[in-house]
């Protein structure tokens, strides 16, 4: 182990693998470590938008489905249900493919498999085609909600603790701005007179060209290596299935609403798919350019602290949304619903920042110090964020669900809105509870460095 003042030997390469890494190091950082970070991270950031794309064109999709098609609206609730739920399953084994093939390695792979649900979604897209062969190529796009997990999983390797928030931030919100993105390509292409095809012919080249890059400028690190007992300590903290639960309160509401959006302005406000696509993308597109400010202010102020007030936010939008739904003025619902949009952006980077400080945490509660510290942080906390990724992501199934349900029983969306209210207030109650209160255990100060010493309770995560 080097100490703070000497660098390491710069990284060496044999087939794009870096054998050594410490980005604790502050002169190994500054000399080597943050150029070959960022680069990662912007090639990452590329994949990884493209997935979030893949395994969203479905809620864009069944915007162009109309009458034509055969499918009820419980059907396309349905659909997307399915779809959300295999992107967050794949999360787990995502997380781990990091591990076993490499950060770049996988990249490269992970992006190729944006194929089969692209191409098969193009090949089946057409009136008559049956409401099964539809759910089953929907599962496909699935896919692309694993890329999400082993980025972040392979970015938090890459970036030291005091940086972790911002780089999460960007990493995931670079990402989950592909949402809005092949939203607004819809949009365009809907107003241009032009079918789903269209679309989906324009995401196979650029799915070709990320997974050329990632093989051309991306990385491996040899020193994250495969490790099933931190999958195991992982699971059995209890801390990985708190944080699981706070994440279905933004992530879940994120990608849930992504989702639903168009199809409750569809079902509810009577709007046409133009009109529909004209407003759905305003809000994943909020949600996704706040997400880094989200990490920024957790790691200036705590992302605990963030994300209570941040739950108080999303508790508030839903009640005005359930007034507005009730008083159906379309322009309320539609502000709210941006707003809650924006906050579940932001509460997506300060929850995510949380984690690796929880387990710094536990390292210096052991009396961990120095790399060793670092080292046990970086080993839990990412085999912790599939699960927490996964687990967060299961949210935008049961707000589907919820949605599906509501409209079958009361003709609206008000009665989701309502279960979704008093799970923000179950989410706030829980951040105070666990990490705010004035009891909330404190970590005694055993190391000298300035990342370690900012990581002194868990109130301060």
């Amino acid at each position: 182990m080097t100490s703070p003042g000497t660098a390491p030997a710069p990284p060496s390469k044999g087939g794009r693998w870096i054998r050594q890494w410490d980005p604790e190091n502050e002169t190994f950082w500054k000399e080597t470590g943050e150029k070959v970070a960022r680069r990662n991270l912007f090639f990452s950031v590329l994949s990884e938008h493209i997935g979030f794309s893949v395994w969203t064109m479905w809620s864009v999709l069944v915007l162009f489905m109309g009458p034509e098609y055969g499918l009820t609206p419980a059907d396309k609730f349905m659909l997307t249900s399915m779809v959300t739920l295999v992107g967050a399953v794949v999360r787990v084994p995502y997380t781990f493919a990091v591990a076993i093939f490499g950060g770049r390695n996988w990249t490269i792979v992970s992006a190729g498999m944006l194929l089969i649900p692209t191409v098969a979604a193009f090949t089946v897209m057409e009136p008559g085609t049956s409401f099964s062969t539809f759910l089953l190529v929907g599962l496909l796009a699935g896919v692309g909600g694993g890329n999400f997990a082993s980025s972040m999983t392979n970015i938090n390797a890459f970036f030291p603790l005091r940086k972790k928030g911002w780089a999460l931030g960007l990493n995931a919100g670079g990402g989950n701005i592909g949402v809005p993105v092949i939203q607004l390509a819809a949009l365009a292409i809907i107003g241009a007179g032009g079918g789903p095809r269209v679309l989906l012919g324009v995401y196979i080249p650029l799915i070709v060209v990320a997974a050329v890059l990632a093989a051309l400028f991306m990385d491996n690190l040899e020193n994250v290596k495969n490790d099933t007992g931190a999958a195991k300590d992982a699971a059995r903290d209890a801390h990985t299935w708190i944080m699981s639960l706070l994440y279905i309160g933004t992530f879940g509401s994120f990608i849930g609403y992504s989702f639903a959006f168009g199809q409750v302005l569809q079902n509810q406000f009577g709007r046409t798919p133009l009109e529909a696509a004209y407003v759905t993308f305003i809000g994943p597109l909020l949600g996704s350019l706040i997400r880094p400010l989200g990490g920024w202010l957790a790691d200036r102020y705590g992302g605990a602290k963030i994300s209570l007030w941040n739950y108080v936010g999303m508790g508030i939008a839903t009640a005005v949304l359930i007034g507005a739904s009730m008083e159906k003025s379309l322009s309320l619902f539609t502000g709210a619903f941006v707003v809650l949009f924006v906050l579940s952006g932001l509460g997506n980077g300060s929850t995510f920042k949380m984690i690796p400080g929880i387990f710094q945490n536990k390292a210096l509660a052991k009396g961990l110090q120095g790399e060793e510290a670092a080292a046990y942080g970086r080993r839990l906390s990412g085999a912790s964020m599939g699960l927490i990724g996964a687990v967060g992501a299961l949210g935008g199934v049961g707000i589907n669900l919820a949605f599906r349900q509501s409209f079958l029983s009361y003709g609206s969306g008000t009665g989701a809105f309502v279960a979704f209210l008093a799970f923000y207030v179950v989410c706030f109650l829980v951040t105070w509870a666990v990490y705010l209160r004035r009891t909330a255990p404190r970590v005694p100060v055993t190391t000298t460095t300035s990342e370690a010493k900012s990581q002194l309770s868990y109130a301060e995560v």
